[in-house]
């Protein structure tokens, strides 16, 4: 069976047509492009799923990652002008190494780079020399790339929900972190009058000490400015209040971040990148769905 970047190509060659597919329907074009016997397709990882089908989805987020298919609804994919460039470039084989050559793939998979056993200890890439990590570098280096990818998903799910959504998910995380006691006191009051603030976390019974949250739902390449955090301190002193939260699933420029810094308010940003990893680190968002046990030799055993 082909490796997963194995799957690259095929994956551009049954969507070059240019149809809108469903994922699942792509895995069975695939499959069949590829002629998988009846064995290949019955081999099951042990959560279950088809083996093939992992490897498949595994190269469709790639792709879809580097530009190369686009989601015009949930499920469903499409090539890109990219994909199509690629498929021209690349009519015979097409590996991971080509979508590093994109930047927006390149952007948002991690490189575990290590060194060169020679005298000339030149950095590399993690997939040119995998001889070279250990078992547990091999297991460190694929927990990052999944997460990195579940990160990424997070965020274009939360992009795509409504304000609601999002400002809800933003307490919950809080929520989980440990904020609002043990009774979880958090309320969203997000809408219009809402006087700047989406939510609010009581951090005691009797509200002395309150947490106000903004949440600012942005596509990736929107910064959120000084003005925006600037009006954010305005609504707490709205409220009399002295402690804030503001989320964006995007980012803020460095004046935003140095202003906020330098106010009499506690005003922590947290940028779309970080408030991804906080959900996947509280489980908000995102289910286990393995758990690999790592064992050695107990030498007090033998002694």
């Amino acid at each position: 069976m082909p490796t997963w970047d194995g799957f690259l190509l095929p994956v551009l060659q049954v969507l070059s047509d240019g149809e809108t597919v469903q994922a699942r329907e792509v895995q069975d074009r695939v499959a069949d492009h590829v002629k998988l016997t009846d064995a290949q397709r019955d081999e099951v990882l042990d959560s279950g799923q088809q083996r093939f089908r992992n490897r498949v989805g595994w190269a469709v987020s790639s792709l879809a990652r580097a530009g190369a298919l686009d989601r015009p609804r949930r499920g469903s994919y499409t090539v890109t002008d990219v994909g199509r460039r690629l498929l021209a470039e690349h009519p015979h084989r097409l590996d991971e190494v080509d979508l590093r050559q994109i930047p927006a793939y390149r952007d948002h998979v991690p490189a575990r780079r290590v060194q060169v056993p020679s005298n000339n200890a030149t950095p590399v890439q993690e997939n040119q020399y995998n001889s070279e990590l250990d078992p547990i570098e091999q297991i460190e280096a694929g927990t990052a790339r999944l997460r990195a990818e579940v990160s990424t998903q997070l965020l274009e799910r939360l992009r795509s929900a409504s304000p609601d959504f999002l400002e809800q998910s933003v307490l919950d995380v809080l929520v989980a972190m440990g904020y609002g006691g043990v009774e979880q006191r958090a309320r969203r009051i997000g809408g219009s009058g809402d006087g700047g603030v989406d939510g609010v976390i009581d951090q005691d019974p009797l509200g002395l000490a309150r947490i106000y949250v903004q949440a600012k739902r942005y596509a990736p390449d929107t910064v959120v400015g000084r003005p925006q955090v600037q009006g954010f301190v305005g609504a707490l002193h709205g409220q009399q209040a002295t402690q804030g939260v503001f989320i964006t699933t995007s980012t803020f420029s460095r004046e935003a971040v140095e202003y906020a810094r330098s106010v009499n308010a506690s005003v922590i940003l947290i940028n779309g990148e970080r408030f991804a990893n906080l959900m996947i680190d509280r489980g908000v968002g995102v289910q286990e769905v393995q758990t690999y046990t790592i064992v050695k030799l107990d030498e007090d055993y033998f002694e």
